[in-house]
């Protein structure tokens, strides 16, 4: 695949049309409005340890690789593009710098993910101390400050974007690594950097650099507000508060504030990250109508989103009440870009669960990760890449062909992640939104507590809980019960709660809690046909709780809607039903290697 591709929607003419248009959501649905309460608050990275195989084989896989690799290969496109000696083997693929690059992978966008691999590295650490991390880290902060130059972003067609990735490396470093250069090196990259950034937010495919290429007009300068209210708030200083203003796109966000989709042609993965920019303008700024943008385009999103919580196919935001998410699964192989879009999402569902403290971002974060990133085919040491996941009719998992492009720098990144999205807290307690085996510790008035959990969820209801106490204390805890739930319980010690446990919100439970105490959480699943929209209401996905259920054998013969609902679980990961011509096997994502599959069925009216 050329790169350019990765772009091809601003040659259809339908961005421009899309913001001329700026049409309204049929059947928009206000959100409720949002709580003042002080937002949720995030447990570190080291709070939270994950017992989950699946989970930390990703973070394993990804950690290694980047550990492994190659401190003058990293460095040597920046190096280059300063015009310094760069020794060390050239890494290739996307990272590779071409300075007579015209079309093509190799050298579509060197260093491009650099800054995200030292933010993954210093996620790493603070998950696992280890002192061969931090050192690491920190040499390679100190080898980047030595190639920091005007030149790299003269010759660089994503300016923006690679500050905006360095720039979260560097705070990354500061707060995870304790790197005391990092703020420094951040201000000086800061100052060589913006003669050579536009004034402002600049849209895809807006010229602002005379003599240069279309090449040079995907830059993502909208996307990056995000990460400078970020360095604000983590010391940096106000002047990159100041900057997060400046690079707030207004003729994007209005329109949503207001209720008004303009989301259709627009780049898929970078403007789902820029929601992640209004959700921190409301965090650092209190900007209310920001907030509703973001919750808005979010509502969006869940519109035009596939079964497993993906969207974008050929990373393009479909048109609202239109056949594009249909079409999709025909004429592409290209559905979801999965590491950088999971990223996305799972970063704007946090952002929105900690204001809102509405379960449903936590259903929505725990179907996209289920059903799209953990079955991703893991990051390479040569730089291969899982990039597309694939919901056309003939699915396949595969490789992106150029290797180190931009989700080998955000896979790493969500492997770490997993943590910090699933446990948050209050002044008042804990709240659980995420399912995975793990242990959280934290502190509660002055007093040590770990919440243990197990399970083999999601391929089993049930759910155990139990709470090491240094001391008896009164708290609560709130407990995710999903909206597709049928008739969940939650028991206490053996005896069902008092609490409210309807599917939709969090069953709170307040207690005076003690050593030893046990929660069971049973979350039944039936099996389920969700249309692809609906327009096409015989395009449908099955599911069991939050799964997809992946067609792997017989996924191409004749079934029925009561065909595909009597499909029953024959072993610990695979589903069978019998369909008008023979049997038909089903399993989830993450148990998929390299079998052809569908995700969804044509079933008859």
């Amino acid at each position: 695949m050329q790169p350019p591709s990765r772009r091809s929607f601003l040659q259809s003419g339908s961005l421009a049309l899309a913001w001329a248009s700026s049409n309204s959501l049929p059947g928009f649905r206000s959100l409720a409005d949002f709580s003042d309460a002080r937002p949720l608050e995030e447990f570190g990275y080291a709070d939270v340890t994950l017992a989950s195989e699946l989970h930390e084989n990703q973070l394993s896989d990804t950690h290694s690789v980047l550990m492994n690799l190659s401190e003058d290969s990293m460095l040597k496109p920046l190096r280059q593009m300063a015009g310094q000696p760069a020794p060390g083997d050239d890494l290739g693929g996307w990272y590779h710098y071409d300075p007579d690059y015209r079309t093509g992978d190799t050298g579509f966008a060197p260093g491009c993910p650099f800054g995200q691999w030292v933010s993954a590295l210093a996620r790493a650490y603070a998950i696992r101390p280890d002192p061969a991390v931090r050192e690491k880290v920190i040499r390679l902060n100190r080898l980047y400050a030595q190639t920091i130059s005007g030149d790299f972003y003269e010759k660089s067609r994503f300016p923006a974007y690679c500050y905006d990735k360095f720039l979260l490396g560097l705070i990354d470093s500061h707060q995870l690594v304790g790197d005391p250069d990092a703020l420094a090196i951040l201000d000086h990259m800061t100052d060589v950097a913006l003669p050579h950034l536009p004034e402002t937010a600049i849209e895809h495919g807006v010229s602002w650099r005379p003599g240069t290429d279309e090449s040079y007009t995907w830059d993502e300068s909208y996307t990056i507000s995000e990460n400078l209210f970020l360095a604000s708030q983590r010391g940096a200083g106000p002047r990159y508060k100041q900057l997060a203003v400046q690079f707030l796109d207004d003729s994007y966000y209005t329109p949503l504030s207001e209720g008004r989709n303009n989301l259709a042609g627009r780049h898929a993965y970078s403007h789902v990250n820029s929601l992640c920019s209004a959700m921190q303008a409301y965090l650092t700024a209190d900007d209310r109508k920001l907030l509703r943008a973001a919750k808005n385009g979010f509502e969006m999103l869940l519109a035009q989103s596939f079964a497993t919580g993906a969207w974008g196919p050929d990373e393009t935001l479909c048109a609202p009440d239109s056949d594009d998410l249909a079409a999709s699964l025909e004429n592409t192989h290209h559905s979801f870009e999965t590491p950088c879009g999971s990223y996305a999402h799972f970063k704007l569902t946090r952002y929105l669960l900690r204001v809102t403290r509405d379960s449903r971002y936590g259903d929505s974060m725990e179907r996209v990760m289920y059903n799209t990133i953990l079955g991703a085919k893991p990051l390479l040491a040569d730089g291969s890449t899982f990039y597309y996941a694939d919901y056309n009719f003939d699915g396949k998992k595969y490789y992106k062909p150029a290797h180190w492009p931009c989700c080998s720098g955000t896979m790493p990144q969500v492997a770490a992640d997993y943590r910090i999205n699933t446990y948050f807290r209050d002044p008042r307690g804990v709240y659980v939104n995420l399912y995975i085996p793990s242990t959280l510790h934290w502190i509660q008035d002055g007093a040590r507590f770990s919440l243990q959990q197990a399970s083999v969820y999601p391929l089993e209801s049930s759910l155990q809980f139990q709470v090491h106490a240094a001391r008896s204390k009164n708290f609560t805890l709130h407990f995710r019960i999903p909206a597709w739930a049928d008739g969940p319980t939650l028991l206490v010690n053996g005896k069902r709660t008092t609490a409210a446990v309807a599917p939709g919100n969090f069953a709170s439970i307040s207690r005076v809690w003690k050593n030893g105490d046990r929660v069971e959480l049973d979350l039944p699943m039936r099996t389920r046909l969700e249309p692809i929209d609906k327009r096409h209401p015989d395009t449908v996905a099955l599911l069991s709780g939050p799964l997809v259920l992946f067609g792997i054998e017989g996924f191409n013969r004749d079934v029925s809607r009561s065909q595909l609902l009597a499909a029953k679980k024959t072993t610990h990961n695979q589903w069978r039903t019998e369909t008008n011509s023979g049997p038909m096997i089903l399993r989830p994502f993450f148990t998929i290697a390299d079998e052809p599959y569908s995700t969804y069925f044509k079933v008859a009216g």
